[in-house]
């Protein structure tokens, strides 16, 4: 009935914003801030010792959809510990010219090891330079924390170590003390 309307309202539109005033980004000199949850690069976290949070577990390369990250998981010996469990990443990649930056990942990994920053400047003119290894993608060692290979420092076991000094409720609903 009134279909010739449609046309003029999608023009009115198209006039009512090309004559808008926007304001100009001067993008490599001023950076706009991220959305809190932006999804950007990836980053491989540590515990408050320094040993990788990574076990190796590869579920991450399981749940990426563009088969962008490669995992190889190692063993650990108590003369050479990265990790405190029996496991860790020993090659870990990100493939950033397929990744889609879907947060996939993130969600699959049991450890909370793997997590996106806000960082979004990925670009390069060299395809090599797009394969992120371990070493670029872990986290810098903090004040107080040492570098792998390393004894477990936050406990006496693996579950003491997890917890990091956490208390978990008995079962009758009272606290139970933690290993600080």
């Amino acid at each position: 009935m009134l279909d010739w309307l449609n046309p003029v309202k999608g023009f009115g539109v198209t006039f009512h914003t090309m004559f808008k005033k926007v304001p100009t980004v001067e993008y490599p000199e001023v950076q706009r801030p991220t959305a809190p949850r932006f999804h950007g690069r990836h980053q491989l976290n540590r515990w408050s010792d320094g040993l990788e949070k990574c076990i190796g577990c590869e579920l991450c390369a399981w749940a990426c959809p563009a088969d962008a990250i490669y995992v190889e998981g190692g063993d650990n010996t108590e003369d050479q510990r990265f990790s405190p469990g029996e496991r860790y990443g020993r090659v870990y990649q990100i493939n950033y010219l397929r990744c889609i930056l879907c947060g996939l990942c993130v969600e699959a990994c049991p450890t909370r090891a793997l997590t996106m920053t806000n960082e979004y400047e990925l670009a390069d003119s060299e395809r090599e330079s797009l394969i992120w290894t371990k070493e670029q993608l872990l986290a810098p060692l903090l004040e107080g924390m040492e570098q792998p290979p390393h004894p477990m420092r936050l406990g006496d076991t693996e579950e003491d170590y997890y917890r990091s000094g956490r208390t978990a409720p008995a079962p009758n609903g009272a606290e139970s003390g933690g290993t600080p």
